[in-house]
């Protein structure tokens, strides 16, 4: 249906909302969460602030008059370069207040990496962390930067050292009315790709299809003001940001965040603060499964966990349900382009569950295309890769459908499974063999944390499988322990013919397996 546009001033600030009273805009959510929530509680950082969302609309409200008053315009980029805590959140919802474009960049980056999104971006400001992690990520750009690159740059924060000068600045009433100039298809973010096939693009969204994300994630996800959220998915990630801030925005969730992902630490903090909501990658519940102290810690709080990936082990998803206090366990599938295309439902039968990413979600189509391709249709797509119109061309086809890459199948019910990376897929002996389904095997072995497999090249059989694989602690496996298993479950063209053990995988800032690292390995 056509969703007609409405224009009204609530609380002194002029909001684009659809019939129904549902904001279109990141600003017009920000202000109706202070409304109907009030001194619910918005954040919780360990070590930090703890803001109500009425606060947190005063102090995003407070970021916007200063960057106006810096300077930045609507339509600008401002990168934001910062582990997950109040600065980013603040910073990034006061951008979006001022009409700016925002541009989150990865705290895993060089000063060589961070310089080319900003300057791809054209950035006219950046919010940069000043020491985490013992990294001067401002001097390491700047020593990455030639004559001229960052003279676009016209504001640059340090966070928390210049944050409270910063502040010092700005008009709340010119605040209110730029953030209430705001439309719902002005730009909200550029995602940049995560890179794992090549040089990263960067993904383009409208705060129409951002908010329609979160809705549909928070939907799903049964999210509402009696939950605590801890994201450890970093805000710089998609999911991070739209799955994660924009959802407890949209629902009155508490979000408490994780600067750095650390098992022990995530307990804790699942204690102290009562956590329901924690989704993940795969490796975060693994990792959480077997530390030592987990007996230690009340988990009893938590109620759902969501997690996804082409090679998400069913083998985990069982011993979560069984060894944790999750009451549901969801997976679910998506990617920059689309953040969230299909996700399981609360009261899916377990069998669905774990076989499966789920159905169609956020008003997306889904179809399999040529190769077993997956492809997407739907309102909450990216608007397109930016500076790159033909990127964008091959990504989205003439009838708006999304071409992902991945391999999958769906059965008559709509139901995803995910078979792996057309990218990844290789021929052994003019069979074709989908890595993810020897992952699955793999992780049904006793001892197993993770594998990886690739195709290798082989005189004879064109391409055969080496897998990669990480021991849980205290096992002790061999070669011919992981290939006999293979060979009992899989038929013999999908049975790896090497094996090689590893402390860890290499993985990507959102937690992927590297595949390609593993590949351009002498």
């Amino acid at each position: 249906p056509t969703k007609h546009l409405l224009v009204g001033r609530v609380g002194g600030l002029l909001e684009g909302r659809v019939d129904g009273g549902v904001e279109l805009t990141i600003p017009a959510a920000v202000a109706r969460a202070a409304r109907e929530f009030g001194d619910a509680e918005a954040l919780a950082e360990p070590g930090g602030p703890r803001l109500s969302y009425r606060d947190l609309d005063e102090r995003a409200t407070a970021v916007t008059g200063a960057l106006i008053d810096a300077g930045v315009r609507p339509g600008d980029r401002v990168a934001l370069w910062a582990p997950n805590g109040s600065h980013w959140l603040l910073a990034a919802l006061g951008t979006l207040g001022a009409g700016a474009t925002l541009v989150p960049v990865s705290t895993r980056f060089t000063g060589p990496e961070a310089l080319d999104v900003i300057g791809r971006s054209r950035a006219r400001a950046l919010f940069v962390a000043g020491d985490f992690l013992g990294v001067d990520r401002l001097g390491n750009l700047l020593a990455a930067a030639g004559p001229g690159e960052l003279d676009r740059l016209g504001l640059v924060v340090r966070v928390p050292e210049e944050w409270d000068a910063f502040l010092q600045a700005g008009s709340v009433a010119e605040a209110r009315r730029r953030a209430g100039a705001v439309r719902p298809g002005d730009v909200s973010d550029i995602m940049f790709t995560s890179g794992t096939t090549g040089r990263s693009k960067g993904a383009m969204t409208s705060h129409e299809r951002s908010l329609g994300v979160a809705r549909a994630w928070a939907d799903c996800a049964r999210l509402g003001p009696g939950d605590r959220y801890l994201v450890v998915n970093p805000f710089f990630h998609t999911f991070g940001f739209k799955a994660g801030i924009l959802a407890c925005l949209v629902s009155g969730a508490a979000l408490v965040p994780q600067a750095v992902f650390d098992a022990g630490e995530a307990m804790r903090l699942v204690e102290a603060e009562r956590i329901t909501v924690l989704p993940g990658a795969p490796t975060i519940y693994q990792m959480i499964l077997d530390h030592p102290e987990r007996a230690d810690r009340d988990l009893s709080s938590l109620r759902l966990a969501v997690t996804g990936a082409a090679d998400v082990p069913v083998a985990l998803v069982e011993r979560m349900r069984r060894e944790l206090s999750f009451e549901t366990v969801l997976t679910a599938y998506g990617l920059t382009e689309a953040v969230v295309a299909t996700m399981c439902r609360p009261g899916d039968p377990p069998e669905v569950v774990s076989a499966t990413s789920g159905r169609a979600a956020a008003g997306f189509e889904v179809k399999i295309g040529r190769s077993d391709e997956i492809l997407l249709r739907g309102p909450n797509l990216m608007l397109g890769y930016l500076d790159d119109p033909e990127a964008t061309a091959a990504a989205i086809d003439g009838d708006g459908w999304l071409h992902t890459g991945d391999a999958g199948r769906l059965d008559a019910a709509g139901y995803l499974t995910i078979t792996g990376r057309l990218k990844d897929m290789y021929i052994c002996g003019g069979f074709n063999v989908y890595p993810a389904e020897v992952e699955q095997v793999l992780a049904r072995l006793d001892g197993v944390a993770e594998s990886a497999v690739i195709g290798v090249a082989e005189p004879r059989l064109g391409e055969v499988g080496q897998a990669f694989v990480v021991a849980r602690p205290g096992f002790v496996l061999t070669e011919e322990d992981v290939l006999a298993f293979c060979r009992e479950r899989l038929a013999g063209y999908k049975v790896p013919r090497r094996v090689e053990f590893r402390d860890a995988l290499p993985r990507n800032p959102s937690g992927k397996v590297l595949k390609r690292v593993l590949k351009e390995e002498p």
